[in-house]
């Protein structure tokens, strides 16, 4: 990659530069950017960045960078770098940098030959400090990191200077090479930008851009033990790489006099930084350091549990990639801070499941059905349509047997008011089937459970309608005994049961807030026998229990997992319409 630091530094935008053209047809950003391209700004180039830390799994939150990084430079005929900002070996791991790399795929985009990391940049950066330090705008300083936020003021006070700021230029270079080469102890001095320790700005306040730290790092093993903070690294990497528009989320707004002065003092190529307000989503948390203590407490199974929000859970749990991009080209970006309702990321999800999951029968809670005159052993197949919204998916074959299982909860033996399921006497349709009435109850001798239901059958209703026009109100889903198989259904729920669980009124611990009842696990399900051969991660709508994908760890040809991606009721959709009406 070309240093773009030969290409000389833009201009610094006034105010008014900054300041978009107002569009009722864009987004602040891409305003920005069309006002860019007017102006014949950066050559008309659009270079973006997704710049992660590998320290963590990627969440929903990520995934909302990814797809507008990604999407705006393919909508304007750009670039878009995957950059790992690697800079703290002690949080960071090469596990991490790979589930990155593959969450990124996994959502549909393609990095092709921009795979980049900042310890890559790691001797250039040194090379600008040392610019710095012999520019008079750097210092080695001996404080502790303790006594440094001591010096650093509070918001309405103003910091004091370092003893050691006014160390003279050579004092800086021999002390910052003698860092370099090992020969302090780790914590014993740092190098500092010199700006201003009465700015109201905190991230003005001689900020640390090195550090001495011996810790090996996944990619440069023990080369260094001096390490580049954040923001010394991250606005000169997007500079070296020629990134021209540097899209971050709105706390690193703060942030910006920093980078920009970095760059000014440079004198190098000097990327545009614009803040958006990043995603919040109710009944989640969505911060790698929360989510590392959920897994390190064992208060989940891992980091791709399905109740988690990263992007490794939500495959895991059945989310597709293109409703994922879809929620998030739905919410769009925005300057102000907004917490936005789950209910709409299962209501994209469901949208794209409607039209692209087979529909299948499983009973979840078994309960056998003997049909007393259908021949004892007789098994003829049914057909059923794979989903109604798309005709090209075809018809499977269905057993229809003698046995079959029924849904407990289909059936009660003295019904309430409005109850249209199965009942004595009563008569349902058997879904793609017939027609079945019970005619008699079987129970637990010592306990009085219901084992066991006779029904009769008509066999003048196969496909489940009725020759003389007879109506019936029930229709219930069902397998057949003998050919179903044998599986296990987890039933997640959302983690949390607060909408915000780390509302920072409130002095109580996040996990405080935990869904006691965030998994279900039944395991005597039966399923047909049309699953036998699914793989990992394919998606199913279970008729009337919801959408369900074979889980990808735990499932086998010998096992069979399914992993409940979301129910049946959507409450977003019941929101726009109630919206619609108002």
């Amino acid at each position: 990659m070309e240093d773009m630091s030969s290409k000389g530094k833009n201009k610094k935008e006034t105010k008014s530069e900054t300041e978009p053209d107002s569009s009722p047809t864009l987004d602040f950003i891409r305003t920005i950017i069309e006002n860019d391209l007017k102006a014949k700004k950066n050559d008309c180039r659009v270079h973006t960045r997704f710049p992660p830390e590998p320290n963590g799994y990627l969440h929903i939150g990520h995934a909302k960078s990814i797809c507008f990084n990604f999407g705006l430079a393919a909508e304007y005929g750009g670039l878009c770098n995957l950059r790992f900002d690697d800079t703290n070996p002690i949080k960071e791991e090469a596990e991490y940098v790979e589930s990155i790399k593959e969450d990124v795929r996994w959502l549909g985009f393609d990095w092709e030959d921009r795979l980049f990391y900042a310890s890559d940049y790691f001797m250039q950066l040194y090379e600008y400090a040392v610019q710095l330090i012999k520019k008079g705008r750097a210092y080695v300083c001996d404080l502790r990191s303790e006594e440094i936020r001591e010096y650093r003021g509070t918001l309405t006070e103003p910091g004091k200077d370092s003893p050691y700021r006014n160390r003279s230029i050579e004092e800086n270079l021999g002390l910052f090479e003698h860092m370099r080469a090992g020969e302090f102890e780790d914590g014993s001095r740092v190098l500092r930008a010199k700006i201003d320790m009465a700015s109201p700005n905190l991230n003005m306040r001689d900020p640390v851009m090195y550090r001495i730290l011996r810790a090996t790092h996944h990619r440069t093993g023990d080369k260094w033990c001096i390490y580049p903070t954040y923001d010394w690294a991250h606005g000169q990497s997007d500079s070296i790489e020629g990134v021209t528009h540097s899209i971050c989320t709105l706390e690193f707004e703060d942030h910006r006099p920093l980078y920009d002065w970095f760059l000014d003092q440079l004198n190098v190529f000097h990327p545009k930084q614009i803040e958006f307000a990043r995603l919040n989503l109710s009944y989640t948390v969505i911060s790698k350091r929360k989510l590392l203590e959920l897994v390190e407490e064992g208060h989940v199974t891992g980091w791709d549990d399905p109740r988690m929000p990263t992007i490794s859970g939500l495959r895991r749990r059945g989310y597709t990639p293109e409703s994922i991009r879809n929620f998030c080209e739905r919410i769009g970006v925005a300057k102000k801070e907004s917490t936005i309702d789950v209910a709409l990321l299962e209501h994209c999800l469901r949208e794209d499941l409607n039209k692209r999951a087979p529909r299948v029968m499983a009973v979840l809670r078994p309960l056998r059905v003997v049909i007393d005159n259908y021949p004892e052993e007789r098994v003829e197949e049914l057909g059923a349509e794979n989903n109604p919204e798309d005709s090209s998916m075809g018809f499977r074959k269905i057993p229809f047997s003698r046995e079959l299982y029924i849904e407990r909860d289909d059936f009660r033996e003295d019904p309430p008011k409005k109850f249209f399921r199965l009942s004595p006497g009563r008569e349902v349709r058997l879904k793609h089937a017939y027609y079945i009435k019970c005619v008699d109850v079987i129970k637990d001798e010592n306990t009085g459970e219901i084992v066991e239901l006779h029904c009769t059958y008509d066999s003048e209703t196969r496909g489940g309608w009725s020759k003389d026009g007879r109506m019936v109100r029930g229709t219930l889903h069902w397998v057949s005994a003998a050919q179903s198989l044998k599986a296990e259904v987890r039933f997640y729920d959302r983690l949390f049961v607060k909408e915000n669980p780390v509302e920072e009124t409130e002095s109580a611990d996040f996990k405080t807030y935990l869904n006691p009842n965030s998994l279900e696990t039944l395991t005597s399900c039966r399923i047909e026998p049309s699953l036998a051969n699914t793989t990992p991660g394919s998606r199913f709508q279970f008729l009337r229990k919801g959408y369900f994908c074979v889980d990808s760890v735990d499932s086998s040809r010998s096992r069979l997992v399914f992993n409940r991606t979301v129910p049946l009721r959507d409450t977003w959709a019941k929101i726009e319409k109630a919206q619609k009406k108002s």
